[in-house]
C-alpha cells in the first residue's frame, strides 16, 4: 500500500463509503507480516515507494514463493534478484504473470506495465560480461518508474567506442557504470560528464581481479570526482540509488513528458 493508497482508504472513510472498521481491517498488516520464516515490511511501499525486494539467493525455493506470493497481494509490483529457475517455478505456481530474466537472474511482476516511465538515466557496460549486472540495474529502474538508455561493451580496450556517447552521458541526471577487470572506465565516464556517477564493480576477470575486489579498489580510489560506488555486482542497489536520484530530479523540474 503506497501513498495514494492510503489517501484513498482515508477519503472513502470521510465519506462514509468505508467504515472505520473496515479501514483497520485494511491498515492492520500494513507495517509488516510474520510469515515464520520471514517478516515482510508491508511499510516499505509507504515509506520508498517501492515495495521490499526479494534477496533470493539463500532462500528455498518454498520459502521465495511463500515471500512473492503475499507480497504480490499488496502491489502491482514484485522484484526478486539472485533468483535461480527453481525458484521461479516454484513462485509461478501461485504467480502464473511472474515473469523470469534470464540474463539478471530476477523474477519479477509488473501488473501496471503501461505507467509513463521517465528518461534521464544512463546505463554504462564496460564490457558485454557486465551485462548481467548491468540489467539487473535496468530491470529495477524500469519496475521504479525510469526508462534507462543502455550503452553496451565500450570499455578502455577500445576507448573510441565510448566516444559517440558522450553527449547522451554528459545529457543525463545520472549515470551508472558497470566494469570488471581493473575498473578503469569509471573514472573516464566521471571525467565526461558533471551527473552524478553510480559505479559498480562486477566480478568479471581472471585471477588477480580477486572476484571483483581489484575493480571495486580501483572505483573508490577514482580521481573522477561525483564517483559514488556501491557493491561488487550490486546492479539492485545501483539502479534503485539511480531511481531514487531521477524522480527527486523529474519532480523538481515538474517533468510532464515521460517517456511511455
Amino acid at each position: 500500500m503506497d501513498q495514494q493508497e492510503v489517501r484513498a482508504l482515508l477519503e472513502r472513510v470521510a465519506r462514509g463509503d468505508e467504515s472505520i472498521d473496515g479501514a483497520v481491517a485494511a491498515l492492520r498488516s500494513l507495517p509488516y507480516e510474520d510469515l515464520g520464516f520471514a517478516t515482510l515490511d508491508h511499510h516499505r511501499t509507504l515509506r520508498w515507494g517501492f515495495p521490499e525486494v526479494i534477496f533470493c539467493s539463500g532462500k528455498t525455493p518454498e520459502q521465495v514463493a511463500g515471500i512473492a506470493s503475499r507480497l504480490a497481494e499488496r502491489g502491482p509490483r514484485l522484484l526478486g534478484t539472485r533468483a535461480s529457475r527453481e525458484q521461479f517455478e516454484a513462485a509461478r505456481v501461485h504467480l502464473p504473470d511472474l515473469h523470469y530474466h534470464e540474463l539478471s537472474r530476477c523474477l519479477w511482476l509488473d501488473r501496471d506495465a503501461d505507467a509513463p516511465r521517465h528518461a534521464g538515466v544512463v546505463l554504462v557496460a564496460a564490457g558485454t560480461s557486465d551485462l548481467p549486472v548491468l540489467e539487473e540495474a535496468a530491470l529495477t529502474l524500469d519496475l521504479m518508474g525510469h526508462a534507462p538508455h543502455r550503452i553496451v561493451d565500450v570499455g578502455v580496450a577500445g576507448l573510441h567506442r565510448l566516444l559517440p556517447h558522450i553527449p547522451t552521458m554528459q545529457s543525463a541526471n545520472v549515470v551508472v557504470v558497470a566494469a570488471g577487470m581493473e575498473g578503469a572506465l569509471v573514472s573516464v565516464v566521471g571525467g565526461l560528464t558533471d551527473a552524478p556517477v553510480i559505479a559498480v564493480p562486477t566480478s568479471v576477470g581472471y585471477g588477480a581481479n580477486f572476484g571483483g575486489v581489484a575493480a571495486l579498489l580501483a572505483m573508490l580510489n577514482s580521481c573522477a570526482s561525483g564517483v559514488a560506488v556501491v557493491n561488487i555486482d550490486n546492479g539492485y542497489g545501483a539502479g534503485h540509488m539511480a531511481a531514487l536520484i531521477n524522480q527527486r530530479i523529474v519532480k523538481a523540474e515538474g517533468d510532464s513528458s515521460p517517456l511511455s
